[in-house]
C-alpha cells in the first residue's frame, strides 16, 4: 500500500427529510446563492423544502447549469455573486450542478480568467466562497469530494480540477429525492458510480485488502441493486443503499493509498466535448474495450475482479479475464446502456478526431501506469466502434 494523506471535512446530512436541517449548517447571517439546472426542482417540490428551510435568510437563485456544467453559463453566476455579494452557495442538484458550483466558487475571489485554474486542474486557486449541497442525482460523487468537471463550449474541451478548498461544508443526501428521475438518469448514475470504482480498483495489486473489500462492496451493491432501481424506483433501501454507494465511490476512501487509472473518463470526457453523448454513455462504450485492450497490464486484478464480484472460477485464466469482461458489458446493457459507438450514430471517421483531442490538451501518458498513450487509446476507440 502507497503512502497517503486522507481528509475529507464534508459533513453528511442523511435520509428522509434532512432538507430542513440545512439552516444548522450555514451562518445565519449568510447571503445565500441557490444554484440548480433546468427547473426539476421546482416541480417535484425539493425546491419549496429549501426555501422553507432558508427562511429568515437572504437568498438568490441561479437556474440553467447543464448537465455538462459549461465555463459560459457559470461565469455569469460569477458575475451575479460579485454584484450581490453573496457569500454563501448552495448548489440544489446533481453532480453536474455542484461541479459547477464548485467553480463559481473558486472563480468568484480569483483574480483574472478562471479558466487558468481549470488548466492548471486547480492550480492558482488561494480562496474560495463555502458550499453546500442538497444531492438529488446520485452519480458522480461531486457531493463528498474536491473535484470538479467544466466544459468550456468555445474550447471545445471537457477539463476536471482539484483544490481542497472546494470540499462541501456539507451536504444532505435524502434518497426519497431521487424518486423522480427518469430511468436514463438512474442508469447513468448506476454506470457512472460503477466506473468510479473501477478506477481505483482495477489496476495493480500493492496489497491495499481494505480498500479492495470496500470497492468490492461497492461494485456488489451496484450489481445487486442497479437493476431493482430501475425496475422499483420506489423503493427506499434500494435508493438509499445506490445513493451511500455513489458517495463513498469518489469521496476519497477506496482511492487512498492505491495506484488509480482514470483514462476511460479523460478519453470519455472528449467524446462529450466533442459529441454531447451523457457522461456514462462514454463510460459504457469504453471500460470494456479499455479493459480488453490492456488486460495484460491488468490480468491479476481483473482475475481477482472476476472471482469476488462475478465469481467467474472454474475457467483457465484467459477465459476467465474474457468472461469477466463480458460479464461487465452485460451489466452495463442490463442498465439500458448501449457498449458500442456507432450505436449513438458516430462514423469511424470520429475516431481520430477524439485522439486528437487528448492530444490536444496533453493527455498522451494515462492510466495507473502513465503506459496508455494516443496509440493505445486509437486501438481502444476501435474496439469500441
Amino acid at each position: 500500500m502507497f503512502n497517503f494523506t486522507f481528509h475529507n471535512p464534508t459533513r453528511i446530512l442523511f435520509g428522509k427529510g434532512r432538507i430542513a436541517d440545512i439552516a444548522k449548517e450555514i451562518p445565519p447571517s449568510a447571503n445565500v446563492l441557490i444554484t440548480y439546472g433546468g427547473g426539476s426542482i421546482k416541480q417535484n417540490g425539493i425546491y419549496a423544502e429549501v426555501i422553507k428551510a432558508l427562511e429568515g435568510y437572504q437568498v438568490h437563485e441561479f437556474a440553467g447549469i447543464e448537465a455538462n456544467p459549461t465555463y459560459e453559463t457559470l461565469v455569469k453566476a460569477v458575475d451575479l455573486v460579485r454584484l450581490e455579494n453573496i457569500d454563501f452557495l448552495l448548489a440544489v442538484g446533481g453532480g453536474s450542478v455542484i461541479d459547477g458550483t464548485k467553480f463559481i466558487a473558486a472563480a468568484v475571489p480569483y483574480q483574472g480568467d478562471p479558466w487558468e485554474f481549470i488548466l492548471k486542474q486547480g492550480g492558482g486557486i488561494s480562496s474560495a466562497l463555502p458550499l453546500g449541497t442538497v444531492l438529488t442525482l446520485p452519480a458522480s460523487g461531486s457531493e463528498m469530494n474536491n473535484g470538479a468537471v467544466i466544459t468550456h463550449q468555445a474550447k471545445q474541451c471537457k477539463l476536471p480540477f482539484m483544490h481542497p478548498l472546494v470540499f462541501p461544508r456539507f451536504s444532505v443526501l435524502d434518497p426519497t429525492k431521487s424518486y423522480s428521475l427518469p430511468a436514463r438518469q438512474i442508469a447513468n448514475g448506476v454506470v457512472d458510480t460503477f466506473v468510479h470504482v473501477m478506477e481505483q480498483y482495477l489496476t495493480y495489486p500493492v496489497n491495499a485488502r481494505i480498500q479492495d473489500r470496500l470497492a468490492e462492496g461497492l461494485l456488489l451493491t451496484l450489481i445487486e441493486d442497479g437493476p431493482r432501481a430501475l425496475l422499483e424506483p420506489d423503493n427506499y433501501e434500494v435508493r438509499a443503499n445506490l445513493m451511500w454507494c455513489a458517495t463513498l465511490a469518489l469521496n476519497g476512501l477506496i482511492g487512498s493509498g492505491v495506484p488509480q487509472d482514470w483514462s476511460t473518463h479523460m478519453v470519455g470526457h472528449e467524446i462529450t466535448a466533442l459529441y454531447g453523448l451523457d457522461h456514462a454513455q462514454t463510460l459504457a462504450v469504453l471500460l470494456p474495450a479499455m479493459l480488453q485492450i490492456r488486460q495484460q497490464a491488468k490480468r491479476d486484478k481483473l482475475l481477482q475482479y472476476g472471482l469476488r464480484v462475478w465469481g467467474i472460477v472454474d475457467e483457465d485464466e484467459d477465459t476467465r479475464i474474457h468472461k469477466t469482461i463480458q460479464r461487465t458489458s452485460d451489466f452495463f446493457i442490463a442498465m439500458q446502456l448501449k457498449t458500442r459507438l456507432r450505436d449513438y450514430n458516430l462514423s469511424r471517421d470520429s475516431l481520430p478526431l477524439i485522439v486528437a483531442a487528448l492530444q490536444k490538451h496533453g493527455m498522451t501518458k494515462l492510466g495507473e501506469r502513465r503506459d496508455v498513450s494516443p496509440e493505445v487509446v486509437e486501438k481502444v476507440l476501435e474496439l469500441c466502434w
